[in-house]
């Protein structure tokens, strides 16, 4: 079974406050508290976090193994998984640094995320994905790949769960 790491699931950029089928909701994530004034409005009031409680059943009913590959870590599995349907405790890839600066220009997620995959097949759906990660990726992983970048104005679409089951089909032939 291949691995897919699914983000985002919070169609931050969209220009309506609640695109249809999503629910807004203020959360706290700790990554996000620290970088903002302890007492200041946002810290306050929270995170704006759109999410469709449909993509749970929708990500679950694919043949991968899912994983949290977000900036939210374990608590992904805290203050997201329950609001889109999907089980706490999935596994966490854990970052050595957050937003560390890459010296080829790769997004800062590439090269931990090539680590956690150690050579197995795997699906990555991102908002940073690049040409030049997706080319990284091809040299330096000898399984299969597919690096699904999402439109963070729109967040997870029908074409990208049809491209992911497409994918994920396309192995076992």
């Amino acid at each position: 079974m291949s691995h897919a790491r699914i983000s985002p699931l919070n169609p931050y950029a969209a220009r309506l406050i609640r695109p249809r089928g999503y629910t807004s909701h203020r959360l706290h994530p700790a990554n996000w508290l620290a970088r903002q004034t302890p007492g200041s409005r946002p810290h306050r009031r929270g995170l704006r976090v759109r999410l469709n409680a449909d993509h749970g059943a929708r990500l679950l009913a694919l043949p991968f193994e899912l994983a949290w590959a977000t900036t939210w870590m374990h608590e992904a599995n805290t203050l997201i998984a329950p609001r889109v349907g999907l089980p706490g405790g999935l596994p966490v890839i854990e970052w050595p640094h957050l937003f560390a600066r890459d010296p080829d220009g790769l997004y800062w997620k590439t090269r931990p995320l090539l680590a956690w995959a150690a050579g197995r097949p795997f699906a990555w759906v991102d908002d940073m994905i690049t040409d030049r990660d997706t080319a990284h990726v091809a040299r330096h992983h000898d399984a299969p790949a597919l690096l699904l970048r999402v439109r963070p104005a729109r967040g997870l679409r029908e074409a990208d769960f049809a491209a992911l089951t497409h994918w994920a089909a396309s192995l076992d032939t």
